[in-house]
């Protein structure tokens, strides 16, 4: 067996049914990648005999594998981010254990890496094979995403990608709950290639990934990244403003005239509309100001070098002839 050169990440979670193709899947990856290659399973409490099915093949297995098992459900990313913090390889990859997504993608991924034309290979949906009923929800969910946290992130989307060393070491400094994986991979910046695929269809069992753990992951995604709900707040609030000061000098201008006859109308308008919308300027503002405390506390880098080259002078000694 070859040095280990590779790594790929395999979260797993109710994929029992799959495992033997997963399996197959990743030998031949191995055979292809000059069996220089260990897989990492990332069981993450699975309530399925995931982890017993993968115990058991463990010692019969042609490539180098790692088995590393949640104590509870904690997600995908997490599972991810284990994977990354025990692999061996010099350049890491994560994989699908549903093989939705081709594992000749994975190929690329380390071609590319290996070949230092990147520090992130990035696989992006081209097309899926998926129904229509879960295209639009996907395809809705990345428009809105790519709209209010990752302006940069492609259209169909990120499920997996690659990166080499020093990428994977900087992404595991960010140590932050609630958080996501994705956006944190965009932030980093560094040398970035997209590879488009087409999404397979799946062939064994459901999809853990629920209307309920979109929404969680939009909204820890949302507040993790951008203060767009603040800024929202600080232009409604400006623009209440502005509105209620136009209204209450046409109501005012209509109790002058006589046309408003109820007594104390034109004066509780006034109130309401100005100090209504008063309110939601504060709450935008002294939002603005939590905002800026909360990122400090996340105790992100201020930068990160990605690339440090020395080139020391070299003095000699002139003798005089």
């Amino acid at each position: 067996m070859g040095r280990l050169k590779y790594s790929v990440i395999i979260p797993v979670y109710k994929n029992e049914e799959s495992i033997p193709r997963l399996l197959n899947a990743l030998d031949q990856l191995n055979t292809q990648l000059d069996d220089c290659m260990e897989a990492v399973f990332v069981v993450d409490g699975s309530p399925d005999s995931s982890f017993s099915m993968l115990e058991q093949r463990l010692p019969k297995l042609a490539f180098s594998a790692q088995l590393v098992g949640h104590s509870r459900n904690f997600g995908s990313f997490a599972a991810i981010r284990s994977g990354l913090s025990v692999a061996k390889g010099e350049f890491c990859a994560v994989m699908a254990a549903d093989l939705q997504e081709p594992p000749e993608l994975l190929l690329s991924f380390f071609t590319s890496l290996a070949a230092d034309e990147c520090d992130v290979a990035i696989g992006t949906r081209a097309a899926r094979a998926d129904p229509l009923i879960s295209r639009i929800p996907s395809h809705i969910f990345w428009l809105v995403y790519r709209k209010l946290v990752v302006p940069d992130m492609p259209p169909g989307g990120v499920d997996i990608f690659g990166c080499n060393r020093t990428f994977r070491d900087q992404l595991l400094r960010l140590e932050e709950s609630r958080s996501s994986l994705v956006a944190l991979i965009f932030w980093l910046g560094f040398r970035r290639k997209l590879f488009e695929y087409k999404r397979l269809e799946r062939e064994e069992g459901v999809s853990g990934w629920t209307f309920k753990k979109k929404v969680d992951y939009m909204l820890d995604s949302i507040f993790a990244f951008t203060d767009y709900p603040v800024r929202l707040l600080v232009k409604l609030g400006l623009m209440g403003c502005i509105f209620s000061v136009v209204l209450a000098l046409m109501v005012l201008t209509g109790h002058l005239l006589g046309k408003i006859t109820v007594p104390g109308y034109a004066t509780t308008i006034i109130v309401v509309l100005f100090f209504g919308a008063l309110n939601i300027l504060g709450v935008g503002i002294v939002g603005t100001y939590a905002w800026r405390a909360y990122e400090n506390t996340k105790k992100r880098p201020l930068a990160i070098i990605a690339r440090h080259l020395d080139s020391p002078r070299v003095f000699i000694d002139r003798v005089a002839p």
